[in-house]
């Protein structure tokens, strides 16, 4: 009998978030610390966002607020991780000349980034997208102002870069939609399509997305009607404007699917379930359950970040109380929680991202007051 006992609890600290199971030794990278020079311009304090790197380059995105807490977009660049340049940014619009970045992608070494601004008569986010042009100046693309915002609005998430060119995901009236780009120089919006949208079935909505060999992936969350639980979805597709869905598994059929990342051929989805996070693996017989980790907080949970670094996942979460990284090493199996260079806060107006190319991972935090950015080595991720 104390044999099958052990057996369950040991499967229940891998394959679900268990709070009676022993915490797992946490890892401790050898953080080495950045500087990110200052944007020109009115001084003023840096708040950093989002990163991504592609073919050897590095970016973070963000902006500049100044004493009298105006904002502008600011975007940083580098070639090693660890010496950093201001990009050039050519602003076009009233907002976008006051925008912050909140996303990032880049494909053949080229940025292109989410930027909104709140304004107007009700205090909705003015977003719009950026394009790094080959000067390596980043210029905002004017687009009109219902693409993204207006009465039809609901919130533009993630932005994803491939082969076949940039996808946004995000959500409007009618549920989860996604904005695709060849070039990132223009945005067309896909909104009320099949299985995308909602439906009968109840409301989605979209949270991340990444390129794969045979198109797109995006995850997210259904509300069935009349219900108070969000359940966790997927889709994919092979042009970005028809979707096939598929609902993930989770306990109690609760959960949310808020980032997705691909480790060699293998995609994983993680976000947040009743007792703390999850992660599901895509196989050839459909989306499975990987590991659990991490307990529920004070506050609401969220998954705010996941990236492949080698052949390892890095996770970024929050509590309502802190963020907090995790690392796994198969394929979302079992996950470790990471030791921050400093402790970060989870509140509006703090935020932590995690990027990797080659062999380094990339950590840039925002908490509130001062905004950092640190690397580590692969081999570092061992410790």
């Amino acid at each position: 009998m104390l044999g099958v006992l052990a057996v369950l609890v040991a499967a229940a600290c891998e394959s679900s978030a268990c709070p009676d199971c022993a915490e797992p030794l946490p890892v401790r990278p050898a953080w080495q610390s950045v500087v990110l020079p200052d944007t020109p311009g009115v001084p003023g304090r840096p708040v950093v966002r989002d990163a991504a790197a592609c073919a050897g380059r590095w970016y973070v995105v963000g902006g500049v607020v100044d004493l009298a807490g105006e904002t502008r977009p600011a975007a940083w660049s580098s070639a090693d991780a660890n010496s950093w340049v201001p990009l050039p940014t050519a602003p076009v619009t009233f907002y976008g000349q006051q925008h912050v970045l909140s996303a990032a992608a880049c494909r053949d070494g080229r940025l292109a980034a989410v930027g909104a601004k709140s304004g107007g008569a009700h205090g909705n986010p003015r977003t719009g997208t950026w394009r790094q042009a080959s000067d390596g100046t980043l210029h905002e693309v004017d687009a009109p102002f219902e693409r993204y915002a207006g009465p039809r609005a609901v919130n533009v998430a993630r932005l994803a870069a491939g082969p076949q060119g940039w996808l946004i995901a995000g959500s409007r009236i009618d549920g989860a939609a996604a904005w695709i780009s060849p070039d990132a120089a223009g945005f067309a919006l896909v909104e009320g399509a099949p299985e995308l949208a909602g439906d009968e079935r109840g409301r989605t909505a979209a949270y991340d997305a990444v390129a794969v060999p045979s198109g797109w992936l995006m995850v997210g969350a259904l509300l069935p009607p009349g219900g108070t639980a969000l359940a966790p979805l997927a889709w994919s597709s092979t042009d970005g404007r028809s979707w096939q869905r598929a609902a993930l598994p989770v306990v109690e059929g609760r959960g949310q699917a808020q980032r997705v990342a691909v480790l060699g051929d293998v995609p994983v989805a993680v976000g947040p379930v009743r007792a703390g996070f999850v992660s599901w693996r895509l196989t050839t017989q459909g989306w499975r359950p990987a590991g659990g980790f991490g307990a529920a907080g004070p506050g609401v949970a969220s998954a705010a970040g996941l990236v492949a670094v080698g052949q390892r996942l890095v996770a970024v979460t929050r509590d309502g109380e802190r963020h907090a990284l995790w690392l796994s090493v198969d394929v979302g199996d079992s996950w470790r929680p990471m030791i921050m260079p400093r402790p970060v806060p989870d509140s509006g107006d703090t935020a932590v991202a995690v990027t990797s190319t080659g062999d380094r991972l990339l950590l840039v935090t925002d908490d509130g007051k001062t905004s950092r950015a640190w690397w580590a080595g692969v081999s570092d991720l061992d410790r």
